[in-house]
């Protein structure tokens, strides 16, 4: 281009002719007058599509390849124009790997699908995800799951971390969202994940949705959008904020004394960016909240129960399994039906009108209150005498000190029969009544040591050959006045 303006100028500004321009640059006349008489710049003309022999000669090869190895591959495993060039070599084709993964490349750039830049409106819509992280709770490394809410307004988010990814989590993952952000959106994006999908119906777009879901979309009155399986770019906002929390809020690794301790570090932290990180539509992400949080939906009343509903058996021992994990119930609910309500972090077990809450544990543990226990402990001082420490430290420090007390004193089996009589009380006359009076009773200062009983009389000599005898009260009846 800077060649057309020095021959433009020659010619124009300096007057000299075509064959003078061509001298002193070194082109030949034709090009300068090609480039004189143009209007715009210069334009490449082609008299038609250049042949291409070698390619002609493998391309239909290449596409037998691709579609045989087709059904053998994954993304991560396709197939790469190098490969496919080593096998082309080996049939007897004489081609160059540029020539193969160029027409690879621009087969994949038509195959390739178009994305349309879509406008959000304020509430309109959310997209919602799992992604997972690794955290260090105690002191152990261990892997999360971290759900993130994405406003697509106002680019907002919400994360949160959980133990598992399961409906549980999903359900409760929402409901704290939109208490957090202080309403409700029209509707959500997801992928086809088993929490919400039961199961996609044909091969059309139908989905059976799971009842919890279902029930979750009317408490919220939220429409479920779904992605097309296997396209993750439809929800391509949260899938990038995902990443990004992963990298800017989760690393390094963060640590906790428990996984709700580093949930509640994140959330703060996003707030706090949501202040200063830049939106695309200009301004920050907390400005066009403002904006956003106006057009949320009132959040309803009552707030959904993200808890999943299980019908659970109590055995003779009184204990229950729930999620793979037994914990113990009072006694009289023993084999009997009682019903579970399963959160993500507790268990709420109810039975009639009675419910305990015990903390949720892993699979394959057990957790034992005997607490619950107390009237059959009452009746058997040899369990009582097995389960003494544990029992001990539920009841707390008095009885921990009563047990020392007659232990080192009368021994363990005489310590279990004592303290079996005053769990005998307790479930008579309650835990706090019985834990005071024994209090006082520990705290009292020990009696003053009592006299020396005196010795018996002596008996004179004289007297010890007479025998007294013993009349019992009945013989003085007959001296009773008016009697027979």
């Amino acid at each position: 281009m800077d060649r057309v303006h020095v021959i433009r100028h020659k010619r124009e500004h300096e007057g000299l002719s075509i064959r003078a321009i061509a001298r002193d640059l070194g082109v030949s006349r034709n090009t300068v007058r090609k480039y004189l008489d143009g209007d715009g710049e210069p334009q490449r003309q082609e008299a038609g599509k250049r042949p291409q022999p070698v390619l002609d000669a493998v391309r239909e090869r290449i596409d037998e390849l691709v579609r045989e190895w087709g059904w053998r591959t994954t993304p991560k495993q396709r197939v790469t124009g190098t490969l496919v060039h080593q096998r082309l070599r080996a049939e007897g084709y004489q081609v160059g790997s540029t020539t193969v993964r160029a027409y690879l490349a621009e087969q994949r750039r038509v195959r390739q699908e178009v994305y349309v830049p879509l406008p959000w409106r304020p509430g309109e819509a959310a997209q919602v995800d799992f992604f997972e992280v690794t955290v260090e709770v105690a002191g152990q490394r261990r892997p999360a799951w971290m759900f993130v809410l994405h406003l697509m307004y106002s680019g907002r988010d919400f994360a949160w971390l959980y133990e598992r990814c399961n409906q549980v989590a999903f359900l409760d993952g929402h409901v704290r969202a939109f208490g957090h952000l202080g309403g409700v959106v029209r509707r959500c994006i997801y992928d086809n994940l088993k929490a919400a999908v039961k199961r996609r119906l044909g091969l059309g777009r139908e989905r059976e949705l799971s009842g919890r879901f279902l029930a979750l979309c009317s408490h919220y009155v939220i429409e479920p959008c779904f992605a097309r399986p296997g396209q993750g770019h439809d929800k391509g906002g949260v899938e990038a904020r995902g990443k990004n929390v992963r990298l800017q809020h989760l690393t390094p690794i963060p640590c906790g004394a428990s996984l709700a301790e580093i949930a509640g570090r994140l959330v703060e932290q996003l707030d706090a960016a949501a202040a200063t990180r830049r939106s695309r539509q200009g301004g920050n992400v907390a400005q066009r909240f403002e904006e956003e949080r106006a057009a949320l939906r009132a959040l309803p009343e009552r707030s959904f129960e993200a808890r999943q509903v299980e019908l659970v058996t109590v055995s003779r021992q009184a204990l229950v399994r729930v999620d793979g994990a037994q914990y113990s119930v009072p006694g009289h609910w023993n084999s009997s039906q009682a019903t579970a309500y399963v959160g993500v972090a507790d268990i709420v077990l109810e039975w009639r009108e009675e419910r305990i809450t015990t903390t949720k544990q892993p699979r394959g543990s057990r957790t034992v209150r005997y607490r619950h226990y107390l009237d059959e402990l009452a009746a058997k001082p040899q369990a009582v005498r097995q389960v003494a420490p544990e029992l001990m430290a539920e009841l707390g420090a008095p009885y921990e000190q009563l047990w020392r007390l007659l232990s080192t004193r009368y021994g363990e089996l005489e310590a279990a029969r004592v303290v079996a009589k005053l769990v005998g009380a307790i479930v008579e006359h309650g835990e706090q009544l019985v834990a005071e009076t024994l209090s006082a009773a520990l705290a009292a200062p020990p009696p003053a040591p009592s006299a020396p009983r005196q010795p018996p009389a002596t008996v004179p000599a004289a007297l010890q050959r007479y025998h007294v005898e013993a009349t019992p009260a009945a013989a003085y009846d007959a001296l009773l006045v008016g009697s027979d």
